[in-house]
């Protein structure tokens, strides 16, 4: 299982290649929420998101043979461009399952980076399957989107960045929100949390409709969802949590909080106009779950990260024009 341990060597390892993300305040956000709120962009992150954390620090400790044959990933974008970067800073061949209807920023960007696209239909074929068989193909190392040790521990540091610097602010929050999809951010980032903030709670946020997390906290084991389901929220469409990522979760996270699509658009539009900055969907619950009181934060301080910004000019336009 992950450590603390392991996500400070997934710092070290990182230092020089990820940015070392702010933590943001905003008059606004704090007057709705009645207390104050941190706020961690990783959407100003290498690539637009957290995914080259987990991403470098796996590639990088591939030995010279298995490197020599590539890897191949499935995502649905920002664990593609992740894979894609990390994979040009170090010479290594990258090939990524992509649904076909992933955003088109997504794809562009992952390909530019040097990364072979293989497209799939999300709603009717198995990503994990065509990847497994083209990883076994092409003799190729398989890199796991977040139920893997060493992508764990590199998105934990994202949790380690935000303990360390709110601690040197004097502001050590009493809960911290964090998007969930398959859970290696939050299993990560709450491991490296409680170990810096013993007292701190820590919530996954996740999409109403993908709510797989929060349906396999209520059962006590693995839930999947419908393949009927759908969310704005591409980045965290995964039908059940990982294996690993589960098992941590349950036993770090106070709980998990679900946001509609339509708070996640409100979400979008305050992110760009209060906050400045461009958020994608799945990016953002963690802001909207505060903006519409999903947890109290009256008179506390809580700390939000914002995953991603890598949303299609588009949406981002038509979600713009919609009325607040």
């Amino acid at each position: 299982m992950v450590d603390i341990a392991d996500i400070e060597k997934a710092a070290l390892r990182l230092d020089g290649v990820s940015i070392r993300t702010p933590l943001l305040q905003n008059f606004d956000l704090d007057q709705i929420a009645d207390g104050r709120v941190l706020i961690k962009p990783e959407s100003l992150q290498v690539t637009g998101s957290f995914k080259i954390r987990g991403a470098y620090n796996h590639l990088s400790q591939l030995t010279t043979a298995e490197a020599a044959n590539g890897v191949v990933a499935w995502s649905s974008g920002n664990h593609a461009q992740g894979i894609a970067a990390a994979g040009a800073m170090l010479d290594i061949q990258t090939a990524i399952v992509m649904p076909n209807d992933a955003p088109k920023t997504k794809v562009d960007n992952t390909r530019r980076l040097g990364g072979e696209i293989i497209s799939y239909d999300r709603y009717t074929g198995d990503r994990e399957a065509i990847a497994i068989e083209l990883a076994r193909e092409r003799g190729a190392v398989l890199v796991p989107s977040y139920d893997h040790e060493q992508i764990i521990a590199g998105q934990g540091t994202v949790g380690l960045e935000l303990a360390e610097d709110a601690i040197e602010m004097e502001l050590p929050p009493d809960q911290v929100l964090i998007p969930c999809g398959g859970g290696g951010l939050s299993s990560g980032s709450a491991l490296a949390l409680k170990s810096r903030l013993s007292n701190v709670d820590v919530f996954a946020v996740e999409p109403s409709n993908f709510d797989d997390t929060a349906r396999s906290f209520e059962a006590g084991e693995r839930q999947r969802i419908s393949n009927d389901a759908r969310s704005i929220c591409d980045a965290l469409q995964t039908p059940m949590p990982g294996k690993i990522t589960f098992g941590i979760n349950r036993r770090q996270l106070a709980g998990v909080l679900t946001v509609t699509d339509e708070e996640v658009r409100a979400a979008i539009r305050f992110a760009f106009r209060h906050l400045k900055i461009v958020v994608e969907p799945g990016g953002v619950v963690a802001l909207a779950a505060v903006l519409s009181g999903k947890l109290d934060t009256a008179g506390k301080i809580t700390a939000i990260v914002i995953s991603g910004g890598n949303i299609d000019v588009d949406l981002f336009t038509e979600i713009q024009a919609e009325p607040n």
